[in-house]
């Protein structure tokens, strides 16, 4: 009982932490203290610091609570996998509040966590497409999927070319689409 009942309100306190998340204007998780966490969550600081030791492990697990809600995973990609994750990520982007997805490396451990794995697995992917590309032609082909994979992109043809939320997901899963197929098929990167 008394397991079931924490679990609850280790639920509860992701589930605020998540909502929290969604209401941010930028991507900054400075605000995202345990007090604001315990106040939407309508538990004590004190309960939070149970379940989370520190900011940083809160941190990490509503990033996890937000990449299960939104059905995001780099653990395995593989180079088949880039526009339907894409397509995941795009799609759940106006569920967020924030007004300027920045391009900039984030400074919050979670956030650059998270970063960190995704750059990671994207390499991954195209290194197993591509092991016999010289590393400088791997490098371009990944710093433009990565490239056409972030929200800043998104952002910019939502509001510079005035595409909507689909047009804008389709164009950029598009896009991927034809550099892996030319990952696949052996087409590097010309002129290196």
């Amino acid at each position: 009982m008394r397991r079931e009942r924490a679990a609850r309100t280790r639920d509860r306190i992701l589930a605020a932490g998540s909502e929290l998340v969604h209401g941010l204007t930028a991507w900054d998780w400075r605000g995202l203290t345990f007090r604001a966490v315990a106040e939407r969550a309508g538990v004590s600081e004190r309960t939070v610091y149970r379940h989370f030791p520190t900011e940083h492990d809160l941190h990490e697990a509503i990033m996890r609570r937000l990449a299960e809600e939104s059905g995001v995973t780099y653990s395995g990609l593989r180079l088949a996998d880039l526009a339907p994750v894409t397509a995941r990520v795009l799609t759940s982007l106006p569920s967020f509040a924030v007004r300027h997805w920045s391009i900039e490396r984030p400074q919050e451990p979670a956030l650059a966590a998270v970063e960190t794995d995704r750059r990671e697995a994207l390499v991954a992917a195209v290194a197993a497409e591509a092991a016999d590309w010289p590393e400088e032609q791997r490098r371009m082909a990944v710093a433009v999927l990565d490239l056409l994979w972030d929200p800043g992109t998104f952002e910019r043809l939502s509001t510079l070319w005035e595409l909507d939320a689909g047009q804008a997901g389709r164009a950029l899963t598009w896009a991927i689409e034809r550099i892996a197929a030319a990952v696949r098929q052996d087409d590097p990167p010309s002129g290196t």
